[in-house]
């Protein structure tokens, strides 16, 4: 056990280099501490509620998760790190906090079972017990720009963990909380997201090493092949200053209201509509609205590498032709298989803390359900 474990996270190193240099050299890669544990939050039947065409709603409960949880940390003075996956999240957090997340995710899923018919499939799973179980399991953290920086795994311990949680026969008892469910901060504004550029589509690709590959090697060769044909991490965002639209509907205002309060309340009402009302020309006729939408590209979140690589990315028919050759070529080899679906926009949720700082993160998925069509596809490679 290391001493000090809450905050074996924001003291870990930040490195600045490319992303397939740092996956390739496992010194710069460490234990995470025995006393943390893994939580996972996954909808359960995701796969119907996309083909009923409720991919957007899927995409706020999985959201809901993340700031559920990431709230409990910011009042404890702990960073955490986590990964967002369009259907659901996955945390790597110390004791002290898996009580009070454990129980506010149940209330998520209460709140949503209730307004939109989801269910959560909820549990941890201690870090002790991966590695008592020899299974690999290992961190850093990677600068992607200024203003971002992501954690990184190796190993298989989020995967295992998450089968486990998902296919146990009784769900996981969670004593409960008299803390009431912390949502602040959420926010889903944004209309679909079309790409940069007209000739452009967007793609939401998964990757996981398989057979007895060394999958940092293999990894660094996907993430080289990615900058290779799709250019920089920068250049292959989905999401644009010029692009964003504001959704003011009222189906989508009434939605996030009911995710964040659990009910139907008139005054969050009238000043959700006049803030998606007048928030778009604010954001892109002030100065500060203008600021605030340049940190918004640049802190959105569109890779995680929790043991297997997530990406939602954008350019040509020729350049996603292109990569699933490559992949195809490493997949016949046996060194890794994987998922994707395309799709003609991208949809994103936000969790701001503070519009004039950094303190936003803005997660993104293919449109029409693009991370969980492509975990879909994964998976019919491997039981297929």
């Amino acid at each position: 056990m290391m001493q000090n474990s809450r905050n074996f996270f924001s003291d870990l190193d930040i490195h600045d280099l490319p992303l397939s240099e740092l996956i390739s050299d496992r010194e710069k890669f460490c234990d995470l501490p025995e006393d943390w544990h893994i939580i996972v939050s996954d909808i359960r039947n995701s796969t119907l509620a996309i083909q009923e065409n409720k991919h957007n709603e899927v995409n706020l409960v999985a959201t809901g998760c993340v700031i559920a949880v990431l709230n409990i940390a910011e009042d404890s003075g702990i960073a955490i790190p986590f990964f967002f996956g369009g259907d659901g999240a996955i945390f790597i957090i110390p004791e002290e906090l898996l009580h009070p997340a454990l129980s506010a995710l149940q209330k998520h899923s209460q709140n949503t079972l209730k307004n939109f018919g989801f269910e959560l499939s909820i549990g941890s799973f201690s870090i002790k017990e991966i590695y008592r179980k020899d299974i690999e399991l290992k961190i850093s953290r990677a600068k992607v720009n200024n203003k971002l920086n992501i954690p990184v795994i190796m190993g298989n311990g989020l995967q295992y963990a998450e089968d486990e949680i998902k296919n146990q026969s009784e769900p996981q008892r969670i004593s409960p909380s008299t803390a009431k469910l912390n949502l602040k901060g959420m926010e889903c504004k944004w209309d679909k997201i079309k790409p940069p550029k007209e000739d452009q589509e967007v793609v939401s690709l998964i990757v996981a090493g398989c057979g007895h590959e060394d999958y940092s090697k293999v990894y660094a060769t996907v993430m080289r092949q990615i900058d290779e044909i799709y250019g920089s991490h920068g250049n292959r965002k989905p999401i644009s200053v010029e692009k964003l639209k504001i959704n003011a509907g009222l189906q989508r205002i009434n939605d996030e209201m009911k995710f964040k309060l659990g009910k139907w309340d008139l005054l969050t009402f009238i000043k959700s509509l006049i803030l998606s009302n007048f928030g778009e020309f604010y954001l892109k006729n002030t100065k500060r609205g203008k600021s605030y939408l340049k940190r918004l590209v640049e802190l959105t979140d569109n890779l995680s590498i929790d043991g297997r690589i997530n990406t939602v990315i954008t350019g040509t028919i020729e350049q996603r032709k292109a990569l699933i050759e490559k992949l195809d070529h490493l997949e016949q080899a046996n060194k890794i298989k994987y998922g994707y679906h395309t799709s003609s926009e991208s949809i994103m949720s936000c969790y701001v803390k503070d519009m004039q700082t950094e303190q936003h993160i803005h997660f993104v998925d293919g449109g029409n359900g693009g991370y969980t069509k492509a975990a879909n596809q994964l998976k019919s490679k491997f039981t297929g």
